[in-house]
């Protein structure tokens, strides 16, 4: 089993509770975490024997483009759209965390974490 990690992957996006935040959008980064069996890519070098990770950030891409009320909504869709193009993988997480939160304070980011297992 490999893990295969895209990190700080930067969207600007309308996902938020505030009907400012639809409107306005604000600063997005996104982790994904896979794991997945590359023995056949490891000895083929072959990009069509592993799970291509351009296809995964387009997927990401895709769901960014949805709004969301809230940052679990939008780690679960991204999670799903994965496995579902990759049913292959046996684990999944995804970090996403929003920048500067209007939260009436100084925070750089809030972030929401989830992770499934397909095994």
């Amino acid at each position: 089993m490999a893990i295969i990690q895209v990190e700080n992957i930067e969207f600007y996006a309308y996902h938020g509770c505030f009907q400012e935040e639809q409107v306005v959008g604000n600063q997005f980064l996104v982790d994904v975490l896979v794991e997945t069996d590359t023995a056949k890519a490891q000895l083929s070098d072959k990009l069509h024997d592993t799970v291509n990770y351009q296809v995964i950030y387009n997927l990401i891409k895709e769901e960014m483009k949805i709004k969301s009320k809230l940052l679990e909504h939008v780690s679960e869709r991204i999670i799903n759209s994965i496995h579902s193009n990759f049913p292959e993988i046996t684990r999944i997480r995804v970090k996403v965390s929003k920048m500067n939160p209007p939260l009436g304070g100084k925070i750089e980011r809030v972030s929401v974490t989830l992770e499934r297992n397909f095994a």
